[in-house]
């Protein structure tokens, strides 16, 4: 994610949150336990966690036209060399 990447000299916004003290000491922790700062240990964590959310999200709408196309086509079988040479490939650990 383009926030995480970014260096800290180019960090602009503060976040702010009020937490119970039994919060702060577990996630102080969890961020020691990885070698992190608190700081560094929530933005990651709450990043994974908010791409998690975004790309888990299943609920999406179509009219009854565009539904049954979509319906078809994941009935329909699709062909692929490539697909079908991968699955036919010993995994290097099986050789």
């Amino acid at each position: 994610m383009a926030a995480t990447a970014r260096s800290a000299s180019t960090r602009d916004v503060t976040l702010n949150i009020r937490v119970e003290p039994r919060h702060r000491d577990l996630i102080d922790r969890a961020a020691e336990a990885v070698g992190k700062s608190r700081s560094e240990f929530m933005l990651e964590t709450a990043c994974r966690e908010a791409e998690q959310v975004l790309l888990d999200r299943r609920y999406f709408t179509l009219d009854e036209t565009r539904f049954q196309d979509f319906l078809s086509r994941l009935d329909t079988p699709q062909t692929s060399e490539t697909l079908a040479r991968l699955l036919n490939t010993k995994a290097p650990w099986e050789a």
